[in-house]
Parts: structure tokens; sequence; C-alpha cells
């Protein structure tokens, strides 16, 4: 058994952050398919043995099961010794990233992807409209932020960087979003991110999900 097992699948940029993580640091793990799309999130047994907040990705380590991309994120940074801060104005700085992409930034880009092309039935426009909306606003934040700069925190990639590229990597037929077109700076971090060591795109990362 590898050393990391991480329950996952390949539409799900969370997991895709934590997959990122492990094959740069050059980790010994394995993923464990979660069939998403046919509920097994929401069945009783997943949720008491393996996640109670029915949300993936989850990682297994020794004895310790972490959830939560941001908490594992910052567990291997701080395990490994990579990817993570030089001194405490980085580490905040750091945070300050994380939280931003998880209420703002994957939060928005995540919801807005599985309504336009994962979710099986025809999104409201206006309901899309209003994400598409939040999801401009947090990209052009980022985009703004990343002129003049290699990596959204510092000189060298941190966690900051892999948790906001989560959703980055997905085609632009599941995005509505050309990034290479729309956002220079963002497209251009992204072929930073691209060129780490065992990077990977989603799709050849993990295991795909069968849909519903």
């Amino acid at each position: 058994m590898a050393d990391y097992r991480l329950h996952c699948f390949a539409q799900s940029g969370n997991a895709y952050k934590v997959a990122l993580m492990l094959s740069a640091s050059g980790l010994d793990w394995e993923p464990v398919l979660v069939p998403f799309f046919g509920g097994a999130t929401r069945e009783p047994a997943w949720r008491s043995d393996v996640n109670p907040m029915g949300e993936v990705p989850v990682l297994e380590h020794g004895d310790k099961r972490l959830t939560q991309s941001g908490v594992i994120l910052t567990y291997l940074a701080r395990r490994t010794g990579l990817f993570g801060p030089a001194g405490e104005d980085q580490e905040l700085e750091i945070l300050r990233w994380i939280l931003f992409d998880n209420h703002k930034f994957t939060s928005y880009f995540a919801t807005h992807r599985f309504m336009l092309s994962l979710s099986g039935k025809p999104a409201d426009p206006a309901v899309l409209g209003f994400f598409r909306g939040r999801v401009d606003g947090a990209l052009a934040i980022l985009d703004r932020h990343l002129e003049g700069r290699d990596f959204v925190v510092g000189s060298a990639p941190t966690i900051a960087d892999l948790s906001l590229a989560g959703y980055m990597f997905y085609p632009v037929e599941e995005t509505g979003y050309d990034l290479a077109a729309s956002h220079a700076n963002i497209h251009a971090w992204r072929e930073r991110i691209a060129a780490l060591p065992g990077w990977k795109p989603p799709y050849a990362m993990m295991p795909t999900a069968p849909a519903a």
C-alpha cells in the first residue's frame, strides 16, 4: 500500500490540488476513486466511515485522515518542507490566498463549471450568468496580482499556487473559459505550474468518476 491514499475523482479540482501536491513533492501515493456522480458521498456509510462533511478530497496517511484541501496542503507542506512559507509573513500571505481561493475563486469557478457542463441538466441562464459574473471578478483579481510575478506568494511556487490552480487545467468546453485568450497573466502562471516535476492534467492524474 502507498504511503498516502487520496480519495478523489478526476472531475474534482479540489482533489486535484492535493494530487498535484503529492505528485510534485515526489511522494508515494495512490488514488482511491470516489464514484461521486453515483451519490457515494451522500451515503450514510461513506459519511460515517470516510468524511462526515460528504466531500472530497480525503487523504489517508498512517493513522491520520485529513479533509479540506487547504488543511491537507498545509499538512503536506509542513511534513515535506516543500511548497511552504519562508517565514511568518509568507505563511500569513499563503493563508490569505488559500482563504480567497476557497471562498471566492474555486467556489464560484467550480459551481459555474458544474452547472455549465457536469450537472446533467440545462442550467438556469440567470443563475449561470450570476456565477459567471462572480468568476469574472475573481479571475480579474488573480490576473492583476500576477502581473509582473511568477507565483502568487514570493519567487517560488507554494501551496497558495497549488490551491488556486485546482480548476485551471480543465478543458475549455467544460469551463467556458479560454484562459489563454482572456487572462494572459493567469495563463503564463498556469504554464509555470505545468512545468513543475510530476505535473499532469487532472484527467491524467486521477481516475475519472463515471456519470450517474
